[in-house]
């Protein structure tokens, strides 16, 4: 494994536990996302992780060695913020040579290695320009060319893309996915964005009051939720009792059958492709469903029509025990 933590808990100041007992195994050239609401731990145990946190219990370990008394500058890691932390003073070229110029490698070495990174980033155009002059998602491009300057043990992300627009984010997110393939460095991204970690990491790790809930593949986690709080955190859901629903696994009809439910159509969304229709059905509870364009199409549907539904897949818990799927 290339980050190893260990039963690690760490308390600040006025009591509050941010992450409690927790273990986790991040295998090497991996994207892993942290994935959470604020509050839920993710970013103390990146820091943890990072030596910018010492934990009151247990022990990280980053390539087999433990670093758990190593201060950061030590480790190995390479780090990148939210907010972009750039040299104001520097030019892109200068910001990115940084660390390497601290670490006094060669001038030849140092304008290579930059010469590198700023075609990986795709920044050739702009070394000799300010951070000042660039866009968001140029500059977050340059603090990540600073962090691998280094040649980092491994990447770690504090919600990277946080201060950027929704359009900038998919495309730096998609980008960040073509790195890691280019250059498989062991990353952890810390995200409250649930479609970013789905989209861009090989594993996710689900955390919430300083704990994990479950840690898996995209897919497993999406399909095969460990409990609720997974459940209604991984994608959109539909609660009915018991029962949960994925907007994708209710069924609109125009004819009842015996098993369906009668529902208004508040509102008609449309997303691109795929159609979010709102329901209120008779007892008044809200519901959502999720169709394509041409389903919406053939239903004929309208706000203010009175439809009929039916579950095709629900989720019910019980107690701690993994979810039981029902067509």
């Amino acid at each position: 494994m290339s980050i190893a933590v260990r039963q690690v808990t760490k308390r600040f100041a006025n009591g509050f536990v941010a992450v409690d007992n927790v273990s986790l195994a991040i295998a090497s050239g991996s994207l892993t996302a942290l994935l959470g609401p604020s509050g839920s731990g993710k970013s103390t145990l990146l820091r943890v992780i990072a030596g910018l946190e010492t934990p009151d219990e247990g022990d990280v370990s980053i390539l087999g060695e433990d670093v758990t008394g190593v201060p950061p500058q030590k480790r190995g890691v390479g780090f990148v913020f939210q907010h972009y932390a750039a040299f104001k003073h520097l030019t892109v070229r200068d910001n990115i040579a940084f660390g390497l110029v601290i670490r006094k490698r060669p001038k030849a070495e140092v304008r290579a290695r930059v010469d590198e990174l700023l075609g990986l980033v795709q920044l050739d155009g702009f070394a000799d320009r300010y951070p000042a002059q660039l866009s968001g998602g140029q500059r977050q491009r340059m603090a990540l060319a600073r962090a691998l300057a280094v040649e980092p043990k491994v990447l770690l992300l504090d919600e990277p893309f946080g201060a950027l627009d929704a359009r900038v984010r998919k495309e730096l997110r998609a980008w960040l996915r073509r790195l890691h393939d280019q250059v498989h460095v062991t990353t952890v991204l810390v995200t409250h964005d649930q479609e970013e970690a789905m989209d861009v990491a090989d594993r996710v790790t689900v955390m919430n009051d300083g704990r994990i809930e479950q840690s898996g593949k995209p897919r497993d986690l999406y399909e095969h939720p460990a409990n609720e709080f997974v459940m209604s955190f991984v994608g959109p859901v539909n609660r009915l009792g018991e029962a949960w629903i994925r907007p994708h696994d209710l069924e609109l009809r125009l004819e009842p059958n015996g098993t369906t439910s009668e529902a208004m159509v508040e509102r008609i969304v449309h997303l691109g492709f795929e159609v979010r229709v709102e329901l209120v059905l008779d007892d008044g509870r809200l519901v959502s469903a999720q169709v394509t364009r041409s389903e919406v199409e053939e239903l004929e549907l309208l706000e203010g029509q009175i439809l009929y539904v039916r579950p095709s897949r629900t989720t019910v818990f019980s107690g701690t025990a993994m979810p039981q799927g029902r067509p």
